[in-house]
């Protein structure tokens, strides 16, 4: 429908609480001037759909009445556009592709609130571009519709294989004098930096749109761009938010990447995913060593061994470092636990279903092995130089030199291997004020253990 035609008036429809009308690129959006009560929707529903049956009356035009204002329904062509796009997607190396309306997100509110509880600890950016995440318009001016996508990464270790439990320090210590000292990295490190993986397979994604629809305009964003990632992929229908926050989809569990592409192209969107499959499993909330989940659906990111890991520059508070036991950068444990991942690597994979977004065409993220564990004595030896040569194009470059050396102090103080010594009384001339901290709090706990048992007592904790 072009923006000057209107459809004919109604008096029993326009001249009761006095509607005022205007088209947006052919969304047309109603406002009453009298009051709605809260709940009470039904009166303007009514109306809604009445003005759409108006509009329908046009030639070539088809209407539906959603939420608060009147919506265009899919023509074949753009649901054709859909189908080709999601098929391209995973061509791309997706494992999952949805499509969602570019509105505010629903979670912006929740997200404004967790702020304000000083959940972020010291992520300051969240706070500095916190209302650009209020809608995608700031990153796409006219955006209208967002491709969600998930990118699948997979560890070393299943989930249903035992590890040892962070913060059991007597299990660390029992270690083996000859067995190698090693510190843990979470899955998704265990490979390249995934932010250029994932924006070239997006760009090529936006190429293949741009051919298709001449003139259309895209933008491809990873959790570097102001969008709430998961609000929009639970609206494209990739899965429900997890008691742990995390994104899961009931055959993909949660091991994978989001992101999206952002278009001025008008798509059908996916219908949302509504329920959520948890239950009563309280699995991830009683596994977190740091207690870090208030409550279910919330993270207290301060206290979270993934940010203590990575985005916290300064020291990792007392209270918290025999809890990270032997992860060195990120931290599984609540997804290890979550039946929805075990599932995903109990079904059996000849058996591949018939949707689209599950065929097993997708390309996998790369894998590093020599990245599933790393020698925490052999960090503490690396210079400036040595750690940009060996990080620099993966996540690790993320916590810096300052950060994975004082993590791999830490690790250190809660194996107690005695073999660490040497390394660690170097780190304490460290020029870094953080590494020399670190390296002081793992000695005096090495020692401490050692002393203890000597004497046959238990060992006295580190303040």
């Amino acid at each position: 429908m072009r923006a000057s035609e209107t459809p004919p008036r109604s008096a029993g429809l326009l001249s009761r609480g006095r509607p005022f009308r205007f088209v947006i690129a052919g969304t047309v959006f109603v406002a009453f001037d009298t009051p709605i009560r809260c709940g009470n929707t039904a009166g303007l529903s009514g109306r809604l759909s009445r003005l759409a049956s108006l509009f329908s009356a046009l030639p070539g035009c088809s209407m539906m009445a959603k939420g608060g204002f009147a919506l265009p329904t899919p023509t074949p062509a753009s649901s054709a556009l859909a189908t080709r796009l999601k098929a391209q997607a995973v061509q791309c190396g997706f494992a999952l592709v949805g499509i969602a309306p570019a509105t505010e997100a629903d979670g912006f509110a929740h997200f404004r609130e967790w702020l304000d509880r000083g959940y972020a600890g010291e992520m300051a950016y969240l706070h500095k571009r916190a209302e650009a995440r209020r809608h995608p318009q700031s990153i796409l001016a006219g955006v209208r519709s967002v491709v969600m996508v998930a990118m699948e990464y997979r560890g070393s270790r299943r989930p249903e294989e035992p590890a040892t439990a962070a913060g059991d320090s007597a299990a660390l210590a029992t270690v083996s004098s000859a067995a190698p000292v090693r510190a843990r990295v979470a899955k998704y490190a265990q490979g390249p930096d995934y932010h250029p993986v994932m924006w070239g397979r997006l760009k090529t994604l936006a190429a293949w749109l741009e051919g298709e629809v001449p003139g259309c305009h895209t933008a491809a964003v990873t959790d570097t761009a102001p969008l709430l990632e998961r609000d929009f992929a639970r609206r494209a229908g990739l899965g429900w938010m997890g008691k742990n926050t995390m994104l899961i989809h009931p055959r993909r569990g949660s091991f994978f990447f989001l992101g999206a592409l952002l278009t001025d192209c008008e798509l059908p969107p996916d219908e949302p995913f509504r329920p959520v499959h948890c239950g009563t499993c309280t699995a991830c909330l009683q596994a977190c060593p740091t207690q870090a989940f208030p409550e279910p659906f919330i993270l207290d990111a301060t206290k979270c061994i993934s940010y203590l890991t990575i985005e916290l520059r300064s020291s990792i508070p007392p209270q918290y470092r025999e809890a990270m036991g032997d992860w060195l950068f990120g931290c599984d444990i609540c997804q290890d636990v979550c039946p929805w991942n075990r599932r995903r690597f109990w079904r059996d994979e000849s058996q591949q279903p018939s949707h689209p977004e599950t065929r097993r065409e997708e390309v996998p993220f790369p894998h590093d092995p020599d990245l599933e564990w790393l020698d925490p004595i052999e960090l503490l030896n690396y210079d400036a130089d040595n750690f940009r040569q060996r990080f620099k194009k993966t996540s690790l470059w993320r916590s810096r030199r300052t950060g994975l050396l004082r993590n791999a102090a830490i690790v250190l103080g809660n194996i107690g291997d005695e073999r660490a010594l040497p390394a660690l009384e170097k780190a304490v001339r460290d020029e870094d004020e953080v590494i020399r901290e670190a390296a002081a709090w793992a000695i005096e706990r090495i020692r401490q253990r050692t002393s203890s048992v000597y004497s046959g007592l238990p060992s006295a904790p580190v303040d």
